[in-house]
């Protein structure tokens, strides 16, 4: 019996997997046009999947020789004969498993070759009258020096020999890792280059700025990327709702559970923007750890699930966050200050979120980032409470069962606490504080009490200075949360509009506003009241 996979290599026989053969088209003309690319995303989004998948495809047209540098070690990195006798033995051992000839493979290791100029001549010889096409996957895990910078130099010298007609060598070269092998026109001449002074995606950089390559005194200041013959690589490796109903299609017709599989499809699509670790991960749970609730609220428990654990996905979200400041205090002010941050991939903080997988940008006439899926925004909120809240900013003496009746949340009453107990850590001194950090302070009350019986999301797509929306998931029931800061009547009149359009959205009877009021005249005292408009109603909390 097939099962969901989170771990390695994807297999169709073995695992429930989404269609993804319209993107293996799109690679596959790439390869059919002889371009060179590197396909760059983060973490787990299925690349070496995708390369296995597209292997298969190329038989019978192409010999197709896919290699990777995971666990290969840094000997192979230590000298110009090692990489070339490692790259040999690596082409020969894969095509050991094709159905190309013995001899061909064979001789595909010469024990003579020591340097790059006679590797060149090798692979001309080697791809004179055939169509060979090298895949290395996990480009960027081990290759920590300068060696393999030369290596696709050369490669690059012998793609712009052969559009000249002097040169025979791969038709096609597919690079997969997380760093993007191309980049632009950067100084490179200082010994150290600060992360954030260039564009960080291109793995030349990442070198440099690892200690691992230092530019030789000859090397042009503005200096050339050995991969800047590559094309665009623009093919979106994120599942569509469409997309993961064709894996629950499958898994369907295998357990005849009766989910509503387009609904089932959206909602997991809502949560996690297609990343595909955490679609298949969802999967897993709700085969294998909730009896196979293929419900929205099954959907719900294995979100809760999945934030509650250790995987190597959020360790490396956490470590990124930890280990760069920058994009730390990035973040913060995107998620929970609601501060407007322009699109642009050429700003290193942008190219590098965006290289993390958690940026992803949404157009309203100006494209602003976001962050890519409510998991990540739920993980990094949870991050920013745990680390940078201090103790007296926290609200306490509010617990679990005191806004709980017969398992029910109360929101009502969990927004009636705070604001009761909001006047225990308030100070006008402290305004500037509050007005910056207030929501945060609200999210770190409302966490604890709902952990172990909900979860809770940012819409981040609605976030602004302003404003922000929160939807509370909390058993069967969710509730639609609007924060807002007071700029005025006519404010409040837009916050009702804005808050009612979302509401419907989520076809929800009722809603919930929190504002902060820091006026130093004319400062409401706190209010809590239900209004209704518009046949809704929204119950009102000012503190």
């Amino acid at each position: 019996m097939k099962r969901f996979n989170v771990t390695g290599l994807c297999v169709p026989e073995k695992h429930y997997m989404v269609d993804i053969s319209g993107k293996i088209a799109q690679i596959k003309k790439l390869v059919d046009e002889g371009c060179y690319f590197t396909i760059n995303r983060a973490r787990q989004y299925g690349k070496t999947t995708t390369l296995n998948e597209l292997e298969k495809n190329l038989v019978g047209e192409y010999i197709v020789a896919s290699i990777s540098f995971e666990g290969i070690g840094d000997t192979p990195f230590e000298s110009e004969e090692n990489f070339c006798k490692t790259i040999m033995e690596s082409i020969q051992h894969a095509l050991e498993f094709t159905d190309a000839d013995k001899g061909y493979v064979s001789e595909w290791v010469d024990e003579n070759i020591a340097t790059f100029k006679s590797l060149s001549r090798h692979i001309t010889r080697m791809c004179n009258g055939k169509k060979v096409v090298l895949m290395i996957d996990e480009v960027d895990r081990t290759s920590n020096n300068r060696v393999f910078l030369h290596f696709i130099g050369m490669l690059r010298d012998k793609f712009l020999l052969r559009s000249r007609g002097k040169d025979y060598t791969f038709h096609s070269v597919i690079l997969a890792g997380v760093y993007d092998i191309r980049g632009t026109n950067v100084n490179v001449s200082s010994h150290t280059v600060h992360a954030h002074t260039c564009i960080d995606t291109n793995l030349k950089l990442k070198l440099i700025n690892e200690g691992h390559y230092t530019p030789s005194p000859d090397e042009n200041k503005i200096h050339n990327s050995p991969w800047n013959i590559a094309v665009n690589f623009t093919v979106d490796m994120s599942f569509c709702p469409a997309e993961i109903a064709t894996m629950l299609d499958e898994y369907e017709e295998d357990h005849g559970t009766g989910m509503d599989i387009a609904a089932i499809s959206e909602e997991i699509y809502a949560y996690t923007s297609g990343y595909p670790f955490l679609v298949s991960r969802i999967c897993q749970c709700i085969d294998e750890e909730l009896d196979k609730d293929w419900t929205a609220e099954g959907v719900r428990k294995a979100m809760k699930i999945l934030l509650a654990e250790k995987n190597t996905l959020f360790e490396d979200l956490f470590k990124n966050l930890e280990n760069d400041r920058e994009l730390h205090d990035y973040i913060y002010e995107l998620l929970i200050l609601g501060e407007f941050k322009p699109y642009m991939i050429y700003d290193p903080i942008v190219a590098m979120g965006a290289r993390y997988g958690f940026f992803s940008k949404k157009g309203n006439g100006n494209d602003r980032v976001i962050i890519s899926n409510k998991i990540f925004e739920l993980l990094m909120t949870d991050y920013y409470i745990a680390r940078d809240l201090r103790s007296k900013t926290q609200i306490t003496g509010i617990f679990h069962k005191d806004v709980l009746k017969d398992g029910r949340f109360d929101m009502e009453l969990c927004l009636r606490k705070f604001a009761e107990h909001y006047g225990e850590i308030y100070n006008a001194s402290d305004i500037e504080f509050f007005e910056r950090h207030g929501r945060l302070i609200f999210l770190s009350y409302l966490k604890p009490i709902i952990n172990g019986g909900g979860f809770w999301h940012i819409e981040s797509q609605l976030t602004d200075s302003r404003r922000m929306d929160i939807v509370v998931d909390y058993g069967r029931d969710q509730f639609i949360l609007e924060l807002k800061l007071w700029k005025g009547k006519q404010y409040e009149l837009d916050a009702y509009e804005q808050l009612l359009g979302y509401m419907e959205s989520k076809r929800a009877d009722a809603g919930y506003l929190l504002t902060f009021d820091f006026r130093k005249k004319g400062r409401k005292q706190t209010k809590a009241e239900w209004v209704e408009l518009d046949g809704k109603r929204i119950f009102e909390v000012i503190v």
